[in-house]
């Protein structure tokens, strides 16, 4: 934390603990993070500038430097345009991975395979400055991937690579508003790409895949679209499989891509209720989603560790849950990136704490982050079932909220009574045990307490009889 920064913590550490934000937080939030990711992209291209002789194959970083320099040239010709590739949360999952690999000993091929994606990263860019260029542009399991744009299937795979070989290539021409993607063996066939002006682009080209965007208000493509990403190659965090087991998507049928966007245009009323907190978090903290495949019959969401503004979620069930699970993982996202501003407890990772949430044994900072998540949602729960006018919806709301807000009340006091809390951390807890206790003051329909209170209560039975 820089001395700069301390003031404005001070101020908004009591806003963030009532699981809230205002314009000093997300900015303290965000600019945080978009730092951070430059420091990395630096380091990252020290380190291949530094790396010894032999530890990566020849030419790569000659390569390395000439995507740099165009990314440069992206950011001088048109400076938003840039940042959107630059700060879209899979950028940073690729160069998070990319720099361990190249830190760690013995991990230098893992490096070798990652880093031409910076080319892939160069050219979207450039190609969103609206810059005349030539990329060369790696393509992995027969698909070429332009982050935030799209992904193109080749017509026909070739035969399997080779461990350790490098990955193919295909040159990527740009000229304002097109793109012409010419595989290197059919450069007289090139398959033509046209940005619309809602943004997306387009081909006719049966291998193209759009990314998809989502705006804060339909037939309005202003402001800041949301994308759903099915296509780029970091969007799992290096990891086939997310905490659920669900794999993600490959591409979303047309069918699940209807269904995301009632979904998204459903939510988007409730998350303005009560003063629009929410849906401001959203407008500032979330770059995209990462479908998952499966699920047909639940709403699965995690949030992405290295990847900031990315969420990870199976088709949407409808507007309302969408809303629900928007507040709970950005509730995530903004309890990570705080830490990464400011220290907030020094407890480690054994895992042995209750959670009223979870089964199985939980670190500390697992059950902070699930208090706070979960403070959030009590309190988006009331607000929707002062709202709602229709009583079913009404009274689910209710019971949502009882049955979080006393999930949180049976954790409070592990983390109020806690000596690994920094002095950070401590005005934190304190403020969301105050918000807590204001939550308190709505008394809900006879029944729900009563009901929720058996739901924690026999989760704490079969934790302590698990122990024994």
């Amino acid at each position: 934390m820089t001395t700069a920064a301390a003031p404005v913590l001070d101020a908004v550490l009591p806003v963030l603990g009532s699981t809230g934000s205002g314009p000093d937080s997300l900015e303290l939030l965000v600019s945080h993070q978009r730092g951070r990711r430059l420091l990395v992209l630096r380091a990252l291209l020290d380190a291949v500038r530094t790396a010894p002789a032999g530890s990566l194959p020849e030419g790569t970083a000659e390569r390395v430097l000439g995507d740099w320099r165009l990314l440069e040239r992206a950011e001088r010709a048109d400076p938003a345009a840039a940042r959107r590739v630059v700060h879209y949360p899979l950028t940073g999952a690729w160069a998070e991975r990319s720099l361990r690999a190249l830190t760690v000993a013995g991990q230098a091929p893992r490096a070798a395979e990652a880093l031409p994606h910076l080319g892939a990263l160069a050219a979207s860019a450039a190609a969103r400055a609206g810059l005349r260029f030539s990329a060369d542009v790696p393509v992995r399991d027969g698909l070429l991937t332009l982050p935030t744009l799209g992904g193109y299937r080749l017509p026909a795979a070739g035969p399997p690579r080779k461990p350790g070989a490098a990955a193919p290539r295909m040159r990527v021409d740009g000229d304002g508003n097109r793109l012409w993607l010419r595989p290197e063996e059919r450069t007289r066939h090139a398959v033509e790409v046209r940005r619309g002006t809602d943004g997306v682009w387009r081909s006719a080209a049966p291998g193209w895949r759009p990314i998809q965007a989502l705006w804060p208000q339909e037939d309005r493509p202003d402001g800041h679209p949301v994308l759903i990403d099915d296509a780029d190659p970091y969007r799992a965090e290096g990891r086939r499989a997310n905490p659920y087991g669900l794999s993600a998507a490959d591409r979303l049928a047309d069918e699940d891509r209807a269904r995301w966007r009632t979904a998204w245009r459903e939510a988007q009323p409730w998350l303005r209720l009560g003063d629009g907190t929410r849906a401001r978090e959203v407008a500032a903290l979330l770059d995209c989603f990462v479908p998952l495949d499966g699920a047909a019959s639940a709403q699965y969401s995690a949030t992405l560790g290295d990847a900031f503004g990315a969420l990870l979620s199976s088709t949407p069930m409808g507007g309302l849950k969408m809303a629900a699970a928007l507040v709970h993982e950005l509730q995530h996202t903004k309890l990570l990136a705080l830490a990464s501003v400011t220290a907030l407890h020094t407890a480690d990772d054994t895992a042995r704490y209750w959670a009223p949430w979870r089964q199985d044994p939980r670190p500390f900072d697992g059950v902070f982050q699930g208090a706070y998540a979960h403070l959030a949602l009590a309190d988006f729960h009331l607000g929707v079932a002062l709202a709602a006018a229709d009583p079913a919806q009404r009274d689910a709301a209710w019971a949502a909220h009882c049955r979080c807000r006393l999930q949180v009340e049976a954790v409070l006091p592990q983390l109020l009574g806690s000596n690994r809390l920094t002095p950070q951390g401590r005005t934190l807890v304190n403020s969301m045990a105050a918000y807590h206790t204001r939550l308190g003051r709505h008394t809900p329909p006879e029944g729900h307490l009563a009901r929720a209170t058996a739901y924690v209560e026999t989760a704490r039975v079969i934790w302590r009889r698990k122990r024994v």
